[in-house]
């Protein structure tokens, strides 16, 4: 019993020592730079589906990005569909989340058609739009509008919006 109540103590360090800061950069580089995707996985290798929504999301993430890698169809799949499910997990978690959207949000845009994970961007996008005035995070903040200024699914009017915010 001891044993295991020091195993879940350090399972809470290890999940509390995780620098947000890093994680969505690491994240920014990974979806950049296809070299980078092992050292951002690497970063969430501990996480399950027990931790926080938000690294969760981004542990998604990352499997779904090492899925790129996979040569085989039915590998890049297989990959894709379990960083997916971690995805959703931590929406079902944590639904009002806007950081946990904007990671389903970059996965959906740049997922080919054929695996049909399109179906929650105009929800995402919207949420993300609506809560984006709320985020106290600079750091995620600069994040998010980064990426919005990039992205195709946010209309020129709307980067404007966020330009502005």
């Amino acid at each position: 019993m001891k044993f295991l109540m020091v195993l879940i103590s350090a399972i809470s360090i290890n999940t509390l020592s995780i620098d947000m800061g890093t994680v969505r950069n690491a994240y920014k580089e990974a979806a950049q730079d296809h070299t980078k995707i092992e050292t951002f996985n690497n970063l969430l290798l501990k996480i399950t589906k027990k931790d926080d929504p938000t690294l969760v999301a981004y542990k998604g993430a990352a499997i779904a990005l090492l899925a790129k890698q996979e040569k085989k169809v039915k590998d890049k799949k297989k990959l894709f569909i379990e960083g997916v499910s971690y995805v959703e997990h931590a929406i079902e978690k944590s639904s009002n989340n806007i950081e946990v959207r904007f990671v389903r949000l970059g996965i959906q845009e740049n997922t080919p058609k054929l695996l049909k994970y399109k179906g929650h961007i105009e929800e995402d996008k919207q949420f993300i739009l609506k809560h984006f005035k709320n985020i106290t995070s600079s750091n995620l903040r600069h994040h998010i509008k980064d990426y919005i200024l990039q992205s195709k699914a946010f209309s020129d009017e709307e980067k404007t919006v966020i330009s502005s915010q």
